[in-house]
């Protein structure tokens, strides 16, 4: 679907509530937190923009609602973490928040992953190189391109470091749903799938692991873990593309 540049005004009010939301919960992550407290810091700017939340109380696929307007997934968990005043930070932990935004019915939806305090530098080069690919998505969406050139890009940044990158959840189209189809997954051969077009938006979102690929889900239905226990992060942004090339949503 290929947005007016009326909508994506939108969904630009949108992404910066997004932005908003990960800058301060961001300078809230250290150790002795509770991720609830994290995700109270989300509901607060929420409610002081005047948005809503598509993270609460969403539940697809038979799932029980999503009670929280964050995730916040720890170490070996991928996505979906539910906030919880039981998890608290710990020095030497990443953890990776995801949320998002609707304003006048337009979706924003932005993830990133940043250490507690000092981490090792295993972790810093997945932190670093999970970006790097997300950002190498980015860049091919370019009018003409095809949607498997950003999984290609993200692939062969992540692969080339020796990490793994989940298959089962891909990143989205984005619009008046959080979740619209093409999916966009961060794998594959370039030059796949449908052109790319000004006006189309895009959730690209990597989910890298330290180790294999492979996921595990818990019994809550909605924590994703790495099966193997390794460190994953995850990065992500809400992009349109233009006749210049790709605008991101969800930066300040």
């Amino acid at each position: 679907m290929r947005r007016t540049a009326e909508e994506i005004a939108k969904m630009r009010k949108a992404g910066k509530v997004v932005a908003e939301m990960h800058a301060r919960i961001a300078e809230a992550i250290r150790p002795g937190v509770s991720t609830a407290a994290l995700d109270r810091i989300g509901r607060e700017v929420i409610e002081r923009n005047g948005a809503r939340s598509n993270f609460l109380g969403y539940g697809p696929h038979g799932l029980p609602p999503f009670p929280a307007v964050i995730c916040a997934s720890p170490n070996s968990v991928i996505v979906h973490g539910i906030p919880d005043e039981e998890v608290v930070l710990e020095e030497g932990d990443i953890i990776s928040i995801d949320c998002g935004a609707i304003v006048q019915g337009y979706h924003g939806d932005a993830a990133f992953t940043a250490g507690v305090g000092s981490i090792s530098a295993e972790a810093e080069k997945l932190l670093r190189v999970t970006e790097e690919s997300l950002w190498a998505g980015i860049d091919q969406m370019q009018d003409g391109n095809r949607i498997s050139d950003i999984g290609h890009a993200v692939q062969t940044v992540a692969e080339g470091a020796g990490f793994g990158v989940v298959r089962e959840y891909v990143g989205h189209g984005i619009g008046t749903a959080m979740h619209e189809k093409p999916e966009v997954p961060n794998y594959g051969e370039p030059g796949k799938g449908p052109r790319l077009r000004p006006g189309n938006c895009f959730a690209v979102e990597p989910m890298v692991n330290a180790g294999l690929p492979a996921t595990r889900a818990l019994a809550d239905g909605w924590t994703v873990v790495t099966a193997d226990g390794s460190l994953s992060a995850h990065f992500e942004h809400t992009i349109t593309i233009t006749p210049d090339g790709p605008e991101v949503l969800t930066l300040p």
